[in-house]
Order: structure tokens, then sequence, then C-alpha cells
């Protein structure tokens, strides 16, 4: 019966597969080569960013990406200053959806720089610092133990 079942698609080749095959850990496991600065991330910030989340990451028509609280006595406010655990996360979302527009189009450079741009502009690294595969696990989260673990001891 099964030589009778429909035959949909065929097998993904391992090149095919290994573009897709991005996702970077809170440990950085996979970051590729590359680096960036807050400073060359500025410059491309403004050409394929601020229309969608503001000149400063205020936010405009998509996600705030600056400031924000979690706690408090204001309203929370999750960005990727306040409430992201790893900065990581944020190379690899920016790497595999940004810009909306035109996702996976940017360099591992851009992504670096874009990823130190938008730490700076958190006051979480600073502005002469170099983010590449070695430098961008160590950055310290303001909320990286603000989370309980899924799997203790995994990350």
């Amino acid at each position: 019966m099964a030589a009778d079942a429909p035959h949909f698609g065929q097998p993904i080749s391992p090149a095919d597969a290994a573009a897709w095959d991005i996702s970077i850990g809170p440990d950085g496991a996979g970051l590729p080569p590359g680096s960036g600065t807050p400073a060359q991330g500025a410059v491309v910030y403004a050409q394929k960013c601020a229309a969608c989340h503001g000149d400063k990451g205020e936010g405009k028509i998509n996600a705030r990406l600056v400031g924000g609280q979690i706690t408090g006595d204001g309203p929370v406010v999750k960005t990727v200053g306040s409430y992201w655990p790893y900065a990581t996360t944020l190379f690899d979302f920016t790497r595999r959806a940004m810009p909306w527009t035109a996702p996976k189009s940017l360099t591992d450079d851009e992504v670096y720089a874009v990823t130190a741009h938008i730490l700076r502009l958190n006051g979480i690294i600073g502005d002469n610092d170099v983010l590449d595969a070695k430098t961008l696990p160590q950055v310290k989260m303001p909320n990286r133990d603000g989370f309980i673990p899924l799997f203790p001891g995994k990350h």
C-alpha cells in the first residue's frame, strides 16, 4: 500500500538544508565568521531598519527595540534591552528575519554591526566594542537571569 501513496516533492539536498540550518543558541554555537561595531551598524540600521523601528529604535510601524521595562511601577514594555535574555538571540533573529521586506538579505558583517548598534542604543555595550563569534556570546543582557529554564543545565 505504501507504494501507492502520493509522492509529493523530493528529498531536500544537504546543501539546500544547510542554507536554512542557521540557528544560533545562547552559547553562540554556529555563529559565522565576521564582525561589526556600533558605528558600522548605525549606517546599516539607518538604511535598512529605521523606517520600521524608528531612528533610535523607539519603534515606528514595527516593534520598539530600545528602552522599556519589565519591572517597576510603569507599564511592562518588552524590548531587546529590557527583556531578551541573550544577545545571540538578537543576532539569530536579525539574520533570519530582517529586514522584514527582505529576510536573510543582510551579510553576516551587517548582522553583527546592526546587533552591535542595537545593543549600544540600549547601553549594553560601548561605542568601541566589536562583536564577533567570540565576543557576542559574552555579552551579558540585563534580563539574562530573569527566566526560569525549561531544561536546567542545557544553556
